[in-house]
């Protein structure tokens, strides 16, 4: 029931709910009778201290809109805080007097014979049969109200949702299951049966939650909250690239930016590609063509009663959906039986560890690198797949498969040297692996200011080394 730091108010809360539990267990008690009396003396002192703050709050109000036109609104929503609330607080202590205390007559010192308030005196007042009497029917749509009016009078404006909040919780009339899992109406669960002083008490609790909120309605109009809105434990740090897309070597720009997620401010419009979630747009959309895409729209609030507009502006880049996969061998264009046969292996916009490439005597080597060293045949076929979230994509290539060409010799590494015979006797002999030759036929020909027509031209070849 209790944790953390707790306000003095809410310690007595929480206490008077422990006298509570412990007055079933001690059968009422006379001590338990008195602790609610003094419960209820101390609520009341509270009240009577916190109805002479918010007083001082609404007279600072009030001179701060005679100096400045920025406070006059406020000023006159305090106005009808207060109108609301005393209205409600003046109804519950007419309920205290005439339905409770009525049958109960106080000392000269004006103390409540607590002791003998050990019965309850409003259930044939508040309840009729299963449901509520007229006056119990009075008395919830008096809360309900009460509830209504102030939270039409704080609308959607973002800074007093926390407001609209606590009074949703502070006065939530709704069904209450109770400890054996009985569904009951909230007057029936937290007043019928009980003493007279505790209902009492609880009632006085209530006019409490009534100053309380009305304070706290001040000090927003005063702006004294926003201390607490804008401290930096509240926001969070957020990435905005310029754009989520970069190619390789594209310098990266962008900025890091405070801000913050909260899902009591809800916009009253948005216009953009998505839909608010939790204060927040969720982008929801198709991506269009290949290129460069803007992602903009802007955010709608109120605030002071006026539409405040917030415009955002990004973008996004679509690139083409890999179809087909680079299969390279690194050094040549064939692939040689009886040697390892280095190569490259990769799928356009898929990263190396959802590629997976298979073909005869193929094997991975790490980093999209890879050793072939094929076995018989003529050809051979690499098949590659490349996973994406949407599905897999797959691509094969097919390589020739040749012998290892035959050496050629050569004399202080020249095919053909020259030189004196005492050189011929210090030379070194050895043998190098021929390139591929590539023969260049088929050659046409137009000439140019010649009004003929030209012959076949010859076939050209060139050695690769």
């Amino acid at each position: 029931m209790a944790g953390g730091k707790l306000t003095p108010r809410q310690k007595m809360i929480n206490l008077m709910y422990l006298v509570f539990i412990a007055m079933l267990a001690l059968n009422m008690s006379k001590e338990v009778l008195s602790a609610f009396g003094l419960m209820n003396e101390k609520f009341a002192g509270v009240n009577t201290s916190q109805t002479d703050q918010n007083s001082k709050l609404a007279t600072l109000l009030e001179q701060k809109a005679g100096e400045s036109p920025n406070f006059k609104q406020s000023f006159a929503m305090s106005k009808d805080v207060a109108k609301q609330s005393k209205e409600l607080y003046d109804f519950i202590e007419d309920v205290k007097k005439k339905d409770i205390l009525v049958d109960f007559e106080p000392d000269e010192k004006g103390v409540l014979p607590y002791e003998a308030m050990d019965k309850s005196n409003i259930d044939e007042k508040w309840f009729q049969g299963d449901g509520y009497s007229p006056r119990g029917k009075e008395i919830v749509a008096k809360i309900e109200a009460y509830k209504t009016s102030l939270k039409n009078l704080f609308g959607k404006d973002a800074k007093y949702q926390p407001l609209v909040l606590k009074i949703d919780k502070l006065f939530d009339l709704g069904d209450v299951k109770d400890g054996e899992g009985v569904i009951k109406k909230y007057l029936d669960y937290h007043y019928k049966g009980f003493p007279a002083i505790a209902s009492v008490a609880k009632l006085t609790a209530m006019q409490n939650d009534i100053k309380s909120l009305e304070n706290e309605s001040y000090n927003i109009f005063l702006g004294a909250s926003y201390k607490e809105a804008a401290s930096m434990k509240n926001f969070q740090a957020i990435v905005a690239l310029d754009k989520n897309v970069f190619f390789e070597g594209e310098k990266v720009t962008g900025k890091v930016v405070l801000g913050k997620y909260d899902a009591n401010t809800v916009p009253t419009a948005f216009n953009g590609p998505g839909k608010i979630e939790n204060g927040q747009a969720v982008i929801s959309t198709t991506a269009g063509g290949i290129g460069e895409h803007p992602v903009k729209g802007t955010f709608t609030f109120m605030e002071d009663n006026e539409p405040v507009s917030i415009p955002f502006d990004g973008k996004y880049v679509v690139v083409p959906r890999p179809k087909t996969a680079t299969v390279s061998a690194d050094k040549m264009n064939v692939v040689y039986r009886g040697v390892d046969n280095p190569m490259t292996i990769s799928f356009a916009g898929i990263p190396d560890s959802d590629v997976n490439a298979q073909g005869q005597g193929l094997k991975k080597v790490g980093g999209g690198k890879y050793i072939m060293n094929p076995g018989s045949g003529t050809e051979v076929t690499i098949n590659v797949t490349g996973k994406l979230p949407t599905g897999n994509v797959t691509d094969k290539k097919v390589f020739r498969i040749k012998g290892i060409p035959s050496p050629t010799g050569k004399i202080r590494g020249e095919d053909a040297a020259k030189g004196p015979k005492s050189s011929l006797e210090n030379s070194q002999v050895s043998a190098a692996m021929k390139g591929d030759v590539v023969v260049i036929s088929d050659i046409k020909v137009k000439y140019q200011g010649i009004n003929q027509v030209a012959k076949k031209v010859s076939p050209c070849t060139f050695e690769i080394l």
